[in-house]
């Protein structure tokens, strides 16, 4: 049991892998679909609000079918689904195509992260704090490794095609792996009851700030880890390849946070954790806006909010897993704010950067975080209240 537990677990694992390196190699290549599709950079940022739309369908969808079905075929479909639209954004010549792809890819993905974060929990239970923190190193792993990639081929003619390519190909074995593991793990304790008891156990005050809580964070981190490549070339602070390693570097250092994390988890309360990780961004932000304007002081924020960035999704989620019984459709509602996060913030960005320039991104970035405190610090207040009664 303990075996398959640990199989399943690796699974999710890859999984998220994909995920990452699906969504880092947006960003970096917004210019190269631009000229693909002849269409203007600043209206670029409706592939974040379009795929987080499909996201959200994705999301919401997903938390219907994992409480009703066997949950590895639907995950394996999802996601050889993913790596076959992967494989078609770099070749789309029409930005209305590329918009439809776009979506439905974002659909496949919200399956994906509700399925995998909502399995995981049901696998590992009250042990559960660890592995959420190691899923989400391997999807900084991932977002580490995509602009990597494509720094070594964007200098060739057509190269980002091939970083587009190699993603899919891989995506599509995950599928593959998905697909052959069975023991689809069950919500056993969450079964319990009556079915009224069932539908009424969700404590949607909860529910809904954690949801809000996902929604700031998200929008601060697809929004600088989407525009960072953008910002850098745009403002002449780095060439087409250096602004792909600062795009890597910034997940990097995410990454190697999210992997410190693991044992942290262990040691620190979520909470804990959580308001320190806040309190680094907005420092680091809130310096970065004073003295601004070279390449070194970029290279600093971009790792430095990569690392402190790390752990607050995973831990957050994992805060709200212990303040109620986590069915599919209680995470599918919390999941809805990361999917609109993505959606609201990166494309608001865009018009901007459309309008203005970008340097208003770093402050809109910090605006986001600052929010994401007040709804940590309401999360809190609802969790003690709750404990009271």
């Amino acid at each position: 049991s303990k075996n398959s537990a640990m199989r399943r677990t690796l699974g999710y694992y890859l999984l998220f892998i994909a995920l990452g390196l699906d969504l880092a190699l947006t960003g970096p290549t917004l210019p190269a679909l631009s000229a693909q599709t002849q269409t203007r950079l600043g209206n670029m940022g409706t592939l974040f609000l379009i795929g987080a739309l499909g996201y959200t369908l994705g999301t919401a969808v997903g938390g219907r079918i994992f409480d009703r079905v066997r949950g590895h075929p639907v995950l394996g479909f999802a996601q050889l689904t993913a790596a076959g639209l992967l494989a078609l954004v770099p070749v789309v010549p029409w930005f209305w195509l590329l918009l439809v792809v776009v979506f439905s890819k974002g659909v496949a993905g919200g399956i994906i992260n509700t399925g995998a974060n909502t399995l995981l929990i049901w696998t590992h239970e009250e042990k559960v704090s660890a592995y959420m923190n190691a899923m989400h190193f391997f999807f900084g792993l991932g977002a580490f490794l995509s602009p990597l990639l494509l720094a070594q081929v964007i200098t060739l003619e057509g190269g980002y095609r091939w970083a587009y390519w190699a993603m899919a190909a891989f995506g599509g074995l995950v599928g593959l792996r998905i697909l052959s593991m069975s023991g689809s793990p069950q919500p056993h304790r969450h079964m319990e009851g009556t079915e009224n008891t069932t539908k009424t156990a969700i404590p949607y005050p909860i529910v809904l700030i954690a949801a809000l809580f996902l929604f700031f964070y998200v929008g601060a981190e697809i929004t600088f880890g989407g525009w960072i490549y953008t910002y850098a070339v745009t403002l002449g602070l780095a060439t087409a390849a250096g602004a792909a390693y600062l795009t890597s570097g910034f997940w990097l250092s995410f990454t190697i946070g999210r992997l410190i994390s693991i044992p942290m988890a262990t040691r620190f309360q979520p909470a804990q954790i959580i308001l320190a990780a806040l309190i680094g961004c907005l420092t680091i932000l809130a310096v970065s806006m004073v003295v601004s304007g070279s390449s070194l002081v970029l290279w600093l924020l971009a790792l430095g909010l990569g690392f402190c960035m790390a752990p607050i999704w995973p831990t957050g989620f994992t805060l709200a897993g212990q303040s109620l019984k986590l069915t599919a459709k209680a995470s599918s509602i919390i999941l809805l704010g990361d999917s609109f996060g993505g959606m609201v913030l990166p494309w608001l960005v865009g018009q901007v950067i459309d309008l203005t320039g970008p340097q208003a991104m770093v402050a809109m970035v910090f605006g986001s975080l600052v929010l994401n405190l007040l709804a940590f610090a309401g999360m809190l207040k609802l969790r003690a209240t709750k404990a009271q009664e």
